[in-house]
């Protein structure tokens, strides 16, 4: 045999190996490859789309959080005044029941004023029935000069 017959023999031979992965093995490969390819492409969108959805997710959450400190503020801006409210009642309340114990007192020590004065009247006018008394040095019968007596009252 020569080098030309083994030569075109491998050529055929190449040639046919070359035929037969065209045909046979090399499609599986290149759509084994393009599946993949289209897998990595389907996640990189998905993940795209993932970030995007997760940067409105964010700009939700942002916007639900500066509602709530709003909403928060608003509340404890009214609990405050509410408060103050409460307080500023109270404090009428209380103003009001201290110049009603004042008045009652004030009523309380009248009162004890005009007994006071009323029961200085009655001594006073037994002392003084009594040093009429002393100084007539005869006894005064009370239910005779109870005239007397209620005028010397009313003096008083």
């Amino acid at each position: 045999m020569s080098i030309t017959g083994t030569l075109i023999i491998q050529i055929i031979v190449f040639l046919l190996l070359v035929a037969f992965t065209m045909k046979y093995v090399w499609p599986p490969i290149a759509k084994a490859l393009d599946e993949r390819a289209q897998k990595v492409a389907d996640g990189l969108a998905a993940a795209d789309k993932a970030k995007s959805e997760l940067a409105a997710a964010n700009q939700r959450v942002e916007a639900e959080l500066a509602a709530s400190r709003s909403e928060y503020t608003q509340r404890l801006a009214d609990a405050e005044r509410r408060g103050q409210q409460i307080i500023e009642e109270a404090k009428a309340r209380a103003n009001d029941e201290g110049a009603k114990i004042i008045a009652a007192a004030k009523a309380e020590a009248d009162q004890q004023t005009v007994q006071a004065r009323e029961a200085l009247r009655d001594e006073v006018a037994k002392l003084a029935v009594r040093g009429a008394e002393q100084i007539l040095r005869k006894e005064v019968n009370p239910s005779v000069h109870a005239d007397l007596l209620n005028r010397l009252k009313t003096e008083l």
